[in-house]
């Protein structure tokens, strides 16, 4: 009987790993099914971009897949049993189960409420494609003069705050900050980020919480009430409560712990990858919900299944975050080099060439997806006679 690998999830993580795994694990031993809710594969990083109005093309995951031995169910995953080894999912088909020997959890993330009253009934998002087209439709109904607050300082706040107020200059656009805005930018980029919000017209509402959203403005902390036609809610991100509800060990945020090897410090059989996956980079701390964290976890959560499977000793991959890339629109961007502990380094990368290095790790990532298995071996790996999970050495 074959090894059954289950991936879940084809966002960066699971597709990438899907393919790794199909190009040097030999079909004669093992079957992969891929498992994801769509029929595309969604560049998240390109989400805002959509939201304003941008159209972009989806890529199908059937033809990603296809001629690699890889098998996409489109269901969505509705419970894992890691003691029976089975994955509950419903789609058009109905409900069903799907039985693995390896599990790769790599289901992402979505956006984090925090409690905070309105954000669901409310509030908009650019986390999923699904939400970013909602948002896109709300905003093209917007007339000229209408508000646009962006709740979040981070990564993703920055990136749609500019990116609207570029693509829609017709746009009063907001955005709210519970700190100082690019605090933790190095002090020449923080000063190009604020430059860029004053050259497109951004509002920064600095120190500034919010307690609840309404259906025409935010309320923050201090009791203000800030005007708001739609409220775009980028505070952060949680994963889905199916990892905590299925017994595998989790942090207090919902994560799956993992070893160095990405695989789940409880049940052995599985494996995480990407935002799901808490992991310790190599300055102890977790590594952040980003796409180059599932990167990493990919490489190494596959290196780690197929040494295992076959025997090998198990590469480590570094795990280590090596800077910020932040769109300022699509003709501008800030590129921050980051230390061993997370601390902004005084040098960065500015302006157009910013955006240019934005725009190529984009289409790397995207062509990297499209082409699961380029490089595939004539002769792909065999599984060991009597694998021994356990007893695999890691490379030092």
């Amino acid at each position: 009987m074959k090894h059954r690998i289950v991936v879940l999830g084809a966002g960066y993580a699971g597709a990438f790993a899907a393919g790794n795994l199909a190009r040097r694990l030999s079909p004669a031993d093992t079957e992969i099914t891929v498992v994801n809710a769509v029929p595309d594969f969604v560049e998240r990083m390109r989400l805002h971009q959509l939201a304003s109005g941008q159209d972009l093309a989806f890529r199908k995951l059937a033809d990603v897949f296809a001629g690699t031995g890889v098998r996409l169910r489109l269901a969505r995953v509705t419970g894992v049993d890691p003691e029976r080894r089975t994955v509950a999912v419903t789609g058009e088909d109905g409900d069903g189960e799907l039985a693995y020997d390896t599990l790769l959890y790599a289901l992402g993330s979505s956006v984090a409420h925090h409690g905070v009253p309105g954000v669901a009934e409310y509030a908009f998002d650019v986390t999923g494609r699904s939400s970013a087209l909602r948002l896109r439709e709300r905003l093209a109904g917007l007339g000229g003069g209408g508000t646009v607050l962006v709740v979040g300082e981070g990564l993703t706040g920055i990136e749609t705050a500019t990116e609207f107020a570029e693509s829609r200059p017709d746009l009063s656009v907001a955005l709210a900050a519970r700190g100082e805005l690019g605090a933790w930018l190095s002090p020449k980029a923080r000063r190009h980020l604020r430059r860029a919000f004053d050259r497109l017209g951004i509002t920064v509402h600095e120190h500034t919480g919010i307690d609840a959203v309404e259906p025409t403005r935010a309320i923050a902390a201090d009791g203000r009430s800030i005007p708001a036609d739609v409220t775009v809610w980028s505070a952060g991100f949680a994963v889905h409560p199916i990892a905590a509800a299925s017994g595998l060990e989790v942090a207090e945020t919902g994560q799956i712990v993992v070893d160095r090897t990405m695989r789940s410090v409880s049940h052995p059989d599985v494996y995480a990858a990407g935002d799901c996956a808490y992991a310790i980079g190599e300055n102890g701390r977790p590594l952040p919900m980003s796409c180059a964290s599932a990167g990493f976890t990919n490489m190494q959560a596959t290196a780690a299944i197929i040494a295992r499977l076959t025997g090998g000793e198990i590469p480590t991959v570094g795990l280590k975050y090596y800077g910020n890339h932040i769109s300022l629109g699509r003709r501008d961007a800030i590129f921050q080099m980051v230390d061993g502990d997370a601390r902004s380094k005084p040098w960065y990368l500015g302006g157009r060439s910013a955006a240019r290095l934005k725009a190529g790790i984009l289409k790397g990532a995207e062509w990297g997806i499209a082409y699961p298995t380029f490089g595939m071996p004539k002769r792909r790996r065999r599984l060991a006679t009597a694998p021994d999970p356990a007893g695999v050495r890691v490379a030092a």
